[in-house]
């Protein structure tokens, strides 16, 4: 019987244990966790001061304006998953994909899934049709005026249970992935598992 070469047993036994490890990748830039979290935390501040804390409610919607004109920069310059560059091409994936959910058919994506995409898509735009309502309706042209009020109105709801969707979402694809979505967006590390 052959001897082992020495260190052999050592390295075979280091080399098992990364491949057990999971993997993990820089995912998320710091820029866009910090917006993300901010972003958080001012629309749940928005949605409970209307009407009785007027003035922070407004100084929260301006915030959210620049929070917004800041991703749209970051969409063209920011790192590589902070694009916008494969929107296109994952919102047309969106409906297969989240048909495919029901069967349990998650597939593996690094930054974004489709879902994910049209989530991001669809909150944007709503932030952005009641931040900028919520902006007309201080001013003297359209103070009062009623479709700007409900659009504000409506969007704004539209927000919450986007969120509270993206919420139940990110849950649910944690625990179908058996992997911690939140924490991967605090640290900005993403576990990627490779299968034999």
């Amino acid at each position: 019987m052959d001897e082992a070469l020495p260190g052999t047993r050592a390295a075979t036994g280091r080399d098992s244990a990364q491949r057990a490890a999971p993997l993990t990748v820089q995912v998320w830039d710091l820029p866009l966790r910090l917006w993300h979290w901010l972003l958080a935390i001012l629309v749940l501040v928005a949605w409970f001061t209307p009407n009785t804390y007027d003035r922070a409610h407004r100084l929260v919607g301006y915030a959210v304006i620049g929070l917004l004109v800041f991703r749209l920069v970051w969409g063209f310059g920011g790192s590589r998953y902070s694009r916008f560059r494969m929107i296109g091409v994952r919102l047309r994936a969106a409906p297969r994909y989240i048909w495919n959910l029901r069967r349990g058919i998650t597939g593996r994506y690094i930054g974004l899934n489709p879902a994910g995409t049209a989530m991001l898509v669809a909150l944007l735009l709503s932030l952005a049709v009641s931040v900028v309502t919520g902006a007309m309706s201080v001013t003297t042209t359209f103070f009062g005026v009623w479709w700007v009020e409900d659009t504000h109105a409506y969007s704004s709801d539209a927000v919450m249970i986007l969120v509270v969707v993206h919420v139940l979402g990110v849950v649910v694809m944690g625990l179908m992935q058996r992997q911690n979505l939140v924490r991967a967006m605090l640290t900005g590390r993403k576990e990627i598992r490779h299968h034999s």
